[in-house]
């Protein structure tokens, strides 16, 4: 459903940008707000327990998100700490025996290779049972929750979609015209409705390839519709929604 309602944004906002192009005022474009998501998901497949977060909500770095059931995970701990016991016990010995020439050096070092691996094998499995809570990697917005408690998560699939303020973007075309006057990091205007005034973001990409409305045809008359997707950051990126439409406002130098 998004990427269908993606796909008619950008056929009617080509076409209004065109349709501003034949009216002279092609300084002024059409664009829409766009977001990266940030996907939270388990490492291991499991049940999710306990959602520490609603759709909307404000999350801080660090702070717990949702955690999955941890019992396999606790087993295994047990079975490798089991493990590093057993393995310290034994190069304990190896280490009393060479002292004493009871022993030899080829069985010392082979108990303390043992005993690394055994701890290296905990801490593993430490790891696994931490990662069984999931915490948020910045300060962000809750956009949407995929699974509730009580449901089996796949390993990888996400959980709970985050929006940090910096993911958000605006997308717009430019017809080959101004495209040379736009450069990277330029600040453009941006307003929309409802917005306050005096709101600008920074470009932060310009398309290599060009974009063309059918038919495709290399002539004078449809060379005029060649326009190039740009990408800009908000400077006040709290100011704005995802999916809303903006009307970008290009430097006086980039115009006609």
């Amino acid at each position: 459903m998004r990427t269908k309602l993606t796909g008619l944004l950008i056929s009617v906002l080509t076409a209004l940008t065109l349709a501003g192009c034949d009216n002279g005022s092609d300084h002024v474009l059409q664009g829409w707000v766009e977001a990266e998501l940030i996907f939270v998901s388990p490492d291991e497949q499991g049940r999710v327990e306990t959602l520490k977060v609603r759709e909307g909500d404000h999350v801080k770095k660090g702070e717990v998100l949702f955690t999955v059931d941890d019992d396999l995970q606790k087993a295994d701990m047990a079975v490798r700490n089991t493990a590093v016991v057993n393995a310290q016990q034994s190069f304990d010995r190896a280490k009393e025996l060479l002292k004493s020439s009871a022993g030899t050096q080829k069985t010392y070092e082979d108990a303390e290779a043992t005993l690394r691996q055994a701890k290296a094998n905990l801490e593993w499995a430490q790891t696994r049972l931490a990662r069984r809570n999931a915490y948020s990697p910045g300060d962000a917005t809750v956009e949407q929750i995929y699974y509730r408690p009580g449901e089996t998560v796949p390993a990888g699939r996400p959980v709970v979609a985050l929006l940090p303020p910096s993911n958000l973007k605006f997308r717009f075309f430019a017809p080959q015209a101004v495209l040379p006057g736009i450069q990277f990091g330029e600040t453009v205007g941006v307003s929309c409705d409802g917005c306050e005034k005096g709101l600008t973001a920074k470009v932060s990409f310009i398309a290599r390839s060009a974009e063309f409305t059918p038919p495709v045809i290399y002539s004078l008359e449809e060379r005029a519709k060649l326009v190039f997707l740009i990408e800009a950051r908000p400077e006040q990126p709290e100011k704005f929604r995802v999916g809303q439409p903006v009307t970008i406002t290009l430097p006086q130098e980039t115009r006609k």
